[in-house]
């Protein structure tokens, strides 16, 4: 296991999200993709949309890629993380680029004014 997801998982046990059992003995699982929530802070409408790692999504000025999400081995139900990549159409870069974890998500939120954007589960099928 690399480094960065030794670290992860280090912060999803501190946070209580994974069973304490030791790093080593933590397995997780890839799952084919996820359900996403999002919040336009503007009208207050919220939408749920289901994407397939490696899918686009575009959510008013937004634009989501899922790279990959992933939960703990032999729990699907479990706490979910996705890897994410968020950009907005007529902006240079991105804004938001890693990891967002279902149980913590202001733990590692976007950063922005007008959209919220959040993992809520992983899909197995």
């Amino acid at each position: 296991m690399t480094t960065p997801m030794r670290s992860f998982l280090a912060v999803l046990v501190t946070l209580g999200g994974l069973a304490a059992a030791p790093l080593a003995a933590q397995e997780v699982s890839n799952a084919p993709g996820g359900v996403l929530r999002a919040l336009d802070k503007t009208s207050g409408q919220t939408t749920d949309f289901e994407m397939r790692a490696g899918q686009a999504f575009r959510m008013g000025s937004l634009q989501i890629v899922m790279k990959e999400c992933r939960y703990p081995a032999g729990n699907p139900s479990g706490n979910a993380y996705a890897g994410l990549e968020i950009s907005e159409n007529g902006k240079e870069g991105v804004l938001f680029s890693g990891w967002m974890i279902a149980s913590a998500p202001a733990l590692s939120a976007l950063e922005h004014q007008r959209y919220d954007v959040w993992v809520i589960r992983c899909t197995t099928s």
